[in-house]
């Protein structure tokens, strides 16, 4: 009698065995998917570079990890941010939302805030009438300053007066002066002549701005007669490259 009371009990013990077996492994893949949807959300995100902008600082294949808890992360759907560490200062690496474009990330430098008044020479940019030193910024095109009728857009903003706001005819490197607004920035790309930045298309709002990237975790040239480029061409000594 005992004995097949055992046997009986045998295949209930199994099953209850399997089903705690499954519950906790739904439990620890529920937990790392929070985990990782959290941290994705509010701390650090990644990156791609997909242009040129930046060269001399970030590299077209340069992959990028994003503190998005410095500035403030977004609460999705809520439309509030958390606090901010410290707000976004000149001389920052940003990654942001562009007005023109807000669904696609761009990574710039800032170099204007609120209240600033900003203007180029020549290539050289001034900040509230005094030069700017810019060692990371790259100048590859040294005799075309093209008219850009996409400028346009600075003459509402041109300190001076109304008639230097009507003769105002803005080129690529030479522009200005204009005077940034309350709550807005501008940013630039380190390689100056080949960027699409806020010369073009504009101020952006603080709300826009994403996080700041920390380092470089991995990176390749893109080479389209290697099918394995990502593979074979890895740029070893960028990798742990810390951006400033």
């Amino acid at each position: 009698m005992d004995e097949r009371r055992k046997t009986m009990d045998e295949p209930r013990g199994s099953s209850m065995s399997t089903g705690r077996w499954m519950w906790e492994w739904t439990k620890a893949i529920c937990t790392a998917l929070v985990l990782f949807l959290g941290i994705r959300t509010f701390v650090v995100e990644a990156y791609k570079i997909p242009t040129g902008s930046m060269e001399g600082t970030l590299l077209v294949g340069d992959f990028l990890l994003v503190n998005k808890a410095v500035y403030g992360a977004e609460i999705p759907i809520a439309h509030a941010r958390l606090p901010a560490f410290t707000q976004p200062r000149r001389g920052d690496v940003l990654v942001f939302l562009p007005p023109h474009d807000p669904e696609r990330n761009y990574v710039k430098r800032l170099v204007g805030v609120g209240g600033d008044t900003l203007e180029m020479r020549d290539k050289t940019l001034f900040l509230n009438g005094k030069p700017v030193s810019e060692p990371y910024a790259r100048h590859v095109d040294p005799l075309g300053d093209p008219y850009e009728s996409r400028m346009l857009w600075q003459k509402d903003f041109v300190a001076g007066s109304l008639r230097a706001r009507r003769r105002y005819r803005p080129t690529r490197d030479n522009w200005g002066p204009i005077v940034v607004p309350p709550g807005k920035l501008f940013a630039l790309g380190d390689n100056r002549d080949n960027s699409e930045d806020s010369r073009y298309w504009g101020f952006f709002s603080e709300s826009a701005v994403k996080g700041r990237p920390m380092f470089v975790y991995y990176s390749f040239e893109k080479d389209i007669s290697q099918q394995f480029s990502w593979l074979t061409a890895v740029r070893w000594a960028r990798i742990g490259e810390v951006i400033r």
